[in-house]
């Protein structure tokens, strides 16, 4: 066979081998990096500064933005689903549709979608920063292990304040939803909240905050892992910090999809 033809189809066979190849090992180096945040956890009261710190960042300052982004969300859901139920004459249950989606679904999502934007792409810039300019190392001479120094205080307390987001987000959601079903729907308010509260159940609510607590997990230890593997100066800091909300971005639809799955995936659920 000329080797005109076999040249691209081994260059392909090449590229795909070691691209799965460095997904593996990048999987395999951000699943390390969690479970030597698990034991340095054992530090959590040392390091309680830097841990509340860093739930200032990823909770207080991520309100306004979540604030937007949760409204309007339950905004659109009222107002889709009001469209289509009114064809029906049953746009009262508006408030049932609007709860079980935000606690389930979009409350988690939104707010990981939102902290990862915001605070994963800064934890992965801060730590890349310092791998690049040789912190890392410096902490390293000094007997200081980066992850629990670093990686450890930021994996907790993201792990704690996304599913406190999401419940903010759940409620901004419901009031927005409240607003469009009033306003546009003519549904009055103690008959949408009625319908909210009726709807709401304990499973939809420990899931969807099973979820953030993932969520935040991934996030944090995705970013922290993608700064700690940055190199090549400036350049290597924007691919780290692009490569982290990618990543997050995926393994949120994916473990979202699959955790969905597992508690509602039975047609009788």
């Amino acid at each position: 066979m000329n080797m005109k033809f076999i040249k691209p189809i081994y260059e392909t066979f090449e590229y795909v081998g070691k691209n799965i190849l460095l997904g593996l090992y990048d999987a395999g180096y951000i699943l390390l990096i969690f479970f030597q945040s698990v034991y340095f956890s054992k530090d959590v009261f040392r390091r309680w500064r830097e841990i509340v710190k860093q739930m200032y960042i990823a909770g207080v300052k991520s309100f306004l933005v979540s604030s937007i982004v949760s409204f309007f969300t339950g905004m659109v859901l009222a107002l889709q689903t009001g469209i289509e139920l009114m064809a029906f004459q049953q746009e009262a249950l508006v408030g049932d549709l609007v709860i079980t989606v935000m606690t389930r679904e979009m409350g988690p999502f939104t707010s990981a979608l939102v902290l990862t934007a915001s605070v994963g792409s800064a934890m992965a810039a801060e730590i890349g920063t310092m791998k690049v300019s040789e912190e890392i190392d410096a902490l390293e001479m000094m007997a200081i292990h980066p992850v629990s120094f670093l990686v450890m205080p930021r994996v907790v307390a993201l792990s704690i304040m996304l599913p406190v987001v999401t419940i903010y987000s759940v409620v901004m959601g419901t009031v927005g939803g409240a607003i469009v079903a009033n306003f546009q729907l003519l549904v009055p308010y103690d008959v949408y909240y009625y319908h909210v509260l009726d709807t709401l159940r304990f499973k939809a609510t420990y899931v969807g905050m099973l979820k953030s607590y993932i969520f935040g997990i991934m996030i944090s230890s995705i970013s922290c892992a993608r700064g700690l593997q940055a190199k090549n100066g400036a350049i290597g800091v924007g691919q780290a910090v692009r490569s982290s909300v990618v990543i997050s971005f995926l393994m949120v639809l994916i473990v979202g999809y699959f955790i969905t799955a597992l508690f509602y995936g039975k047609v009788h659920d």
